[in-house]
């Protein structure tokens, strides 16, 4: 009764006039850049930090959620339409959606990821309402040898699951380590690696970093390395599914959401997971031979509506690690965290007790936001179409000039352009390499506060690190760290093993 309470008046504070309409631009803007190709929710959260400075944050925040989830949504258009993946969630709804367009079926293909999207996301907003202060209740009896092993786990899991190689992985979370330490030292009070530069003594800011590695660098890379790609637009049908669609894509939306939700409870990240897992049990339960012969030929619907369900039912889920425990789980989830640091405030066990207003809503828009793209997906795909016809060199340079402008505009310094581009240049060479960019930002973020933590932590073990063996939570995040390390290690050197004896 407690939850429905708080989950009211987070109603009674998402329904402002003012705060809709935030929802509402948010979930427009977020699935305008969805469609568009290359540019994920991460660039478009990190473009507008700088613009929501002077915003109120519950509104600020509700705006960036719903281009959050709204990316989701809007990135299943072009997978379907282009055969063009703006995120890596979309590339499996591209491998059927676009089939299906080929087939003439590009509505249908179109109404099952946004009605999917609908049903994942409020279902997996349910678990947000119903789990998420639970967890926080048991989080706040932590510790600080709890908080910074679970800091450390977040830099293992991120570090690990977001690169295409661990050691890659640590190396942009290191990056980010040593970018979070310049500045003055919380301690000391002692300028840390600032080169005598006076502009560093208050510490590289967290919104100059998104900005330069996300959409600097994005628009950068572009230019430098991508070659021109014209593709065909399919024909769009319309928007309408068959009796037969529906009794298809029901089961799968189901599946696909139970699927989905776990992998954004836990702190591992990723979507890519849940939306291959749920396409791998779409294609292994069709009975029908007929439909079977669908997949990979002309398209099977279910194909389009698991991994889609999976997809937005993973993100909405992954709120609960970031709310509660301030670990990001995603490129996305660690802009988020910025953002909420952007204005003092470190989601967290506390943030339930100390910003209970503005979590809850947070949460209650989740649920209007759903509601709002639905109406957005359905009626209005003609529309988002169009935005794939924006030039590339217009759509690249407006980029540019709205990230300087945003910059710039947080100190008036001509020194933190200089620094936006530096940035900007090292993302470049990061994507070049295939370092990922997310722990860098995480590393930024999480680097003091663990630092603190580990400081708090020895100061009561009496500089003894026993004190991280002494308590039950503390060993099992040990044991955790410790697996996410090794586990993934011996089961690929196992299934190396096994492939050589299959060859002798």
């Amino acid at each position: 009764m407690e939850i429905f309470n708080a989950l009211m008046t987070g109603f009674a504070a998402a329904i402002t006039p003012v705060n809709l309409l935030w929802c509402l631009v948010g979930c427009a803007l977020g699935t305008a850049v969805g469609v568009l190709p290359g540019i994920g929710p991460a660039t478009a959260v990190a473009m507008l930090l700088p613009i929501t400075a002077k915003v109120d944050i519950t509104a600020s925040m509700i705006f960036f959620s719903g281009i959050y989830y709204g990316a989701m949504y809007g990135g299943s258009t072009t997978s379907i339409l282009l055969n063009t993946p703006g995120e890596t969630a979309s590339m499996v709804t591209a491998m059927e959606g676009n089939k299906m367009a080929k087939s003439g079926r590009a509505g249908a293909a179109l109404a099952t990821a946004a009605i999917g999207s609908f049903v994942a996301g409020t279902i997996a907003t349910v678990v947000v309402t119903m789990f998420a202060p639970m967890v926080a209740e048991f989080a706040v009896k932590l510790g600080p040898p709890e908080y910074f092993l679970l800091m450390l786990l977040a830099f293992t899991t991120v570090s690990a699951v977001l690169g295409k190689s661990t050691l890659r992985g640590m190396t942009a979370l290191f990056i980010g380590l040593a970018a979070g330490c310049v500045g003055l030292d919380q301690i000391s009070g002692q300028g840390r690696y600032t080169g005598g530069v006076p502009e560093l003594l208050d510490g590289i800011e967290i919104v100059l970093v998104a900005v330069g590695l996300f959409a600097v660098a994005e628009v950068l890379y572009a230019v430098l390395y991508e070659g021109r790609v014209v593709e065909g637009q399919n024909k769009l049908s319309r928007v309408h599914m068959s009796a037969r669609d529906w009794k298809r894509s029901v089961p799968a939306w189901l599946r696909g959401t139970v699927i989905g939700t776990p992998f954004g409870c836990i702190p591992a990240g990723g979507t890519e997971i849940p939306t291959f897992l749920s396409y791998a049990v779409e294609k292994k339960l069709v009975k029908d031979p007929k439909d079977k012969a669908e997949f990979g030929t002309t398209g099977a619907i279910e194909g389009v509506a698991g991994p889609e369900a999976a997809n937005n039912a993973t993100v909405t889920a992954a709120l609960i690690p970031l709310l509660t425990l301030g670990i990001p789980t995603s490129n996305t989830t660690a802009i988020l965290l910025g953002a909420f640091q952007n204005y003092g405030i470190q989601p967290g066990p506390q943030l339930f007790t100390s910003s209970a207003a503005l979590v809850w809503a947070l949460i209650a828009s989740l649920y209007i936001g759903n509601v709002m793209l639905l109406v957005l997906n359905l009626p209005m795909v003609g529309l988002w179409v169009k935005l794939l016809k924006i030039p590339k060199p217009q759509l690249y340079a407006g980029i540019l000039i709205f990230a300087t402008v945003g910059a710039y505009g947080m100190r008036q310094s001509a020194f933190d352009l200089f620094l936006l581009y530096a940035i900007g240049l090292l993302g470049v060479v990061m994507r070049r390499f295939d370092f990922p960019t997310a722990p860098v930002v995480v590393g930024m973020i999480l680097g003091p506060l663990a630092e603190a933590q580990l400081r708090n932590a020895m100061s009561i073990g009496e500089g003894s690190a026993a004190v991280f063996f002494q308590r039950p939570m503390s060993i099992t995040l040990v044991v955790i760290v410790l697996a996410v390390l090794i586990l993934p290690r011996l089961f690929k050197h196992m299934s190396e093993r096994k492939a050589r004896l299959a060859g002798v």
